[in-house]
């Protein structure tokens, strides 16, 4: 009997990492009554303790500059924002260490985080890796996905999930650009919102 030709192949087949389309010119592009605003670039910061770090040099387009050098806390921010932005990167294995042998010192650190007004923590893993067994490691993968939970709801401290470094670099830049963005455009009189009546 000849087999039935489906049309739409099952959701079960499709690929699950497909490729990213690549970043755009600039983030976002602020305007009022339809007419773009003219904005200065921020300064990137990377911090010189970062073991893997971003480095930004295909978002040449989004900062002014970008400079390495030993921040307070996180391992990303703003020049002249510092006190107020940082980002707090993580890849898979070293979520895993932060959140068992090492977490006295991590959730400190956390907490510190969560005290800014822009914090984000950024991990460079899916969810769903974050969540199976993990090879050649006694760590259980409920307590390091709740320990993130309690992370979003305990402090209020939002994480964020990329599937590949490449990805979590151009979320990192897009929001320190985007944290800048907001900044500016309330400290000189726009409010916090790209354009008019919307985000």
């Amino acid at each position: 009997m000849p087999r039935k030709r489906t049309l739409i192949p099952s959701p079960l087949a499709w690929t699950t990492l497909t490729a990213p389309v690549p970043h755009p010119p600039l983030p976002v592009i602020p305007e009022r009554g339809g007419t773009q605003l003219r904005t200065p670039l921020p300064t990137a910061i990377i911090d010189t303790r970062e073991q893997n770090p971003f480095s930004f040099r295909r978002f040449k387009g989004w900062f002014a500059k970008i400079d390495r050098r030993a921040l307070a806390l996180g391992d990303y921010s703003i020049q002249g924002m510092e006190d107020t932005c940082t980002v707090e990167r993580k890849d898979l294995a070293d979520l895993i260490c932060s959140f068992t042998t090492n977490r006295a010192v991590f959730i400190k650190r956390l907490r510190r985080m969560a005290d800014l007004p822009h914090s984000l923590l950024v991990v460079t893993s899916s969810l769903t890796e974050i969540k199976s067994e993990y090879p050649y490691r006694a760590a259980n993968p409920n307590r390091i996905t709740q320990s993130l939970l309690a992370v979003l709801t305990g402090l209020r401290l939002p994480f964020i999930c990329t599937d590949t470094h490449e990805l979590g670099e151009e979320i990192v830049a897009s929001y320190l650009y985007q944290t800048f963005l907001y900044d500016w455009l309330d400290k000189n009189g726009h409010g916090r919102n790209l354009a008019d009546g919307d985000l």
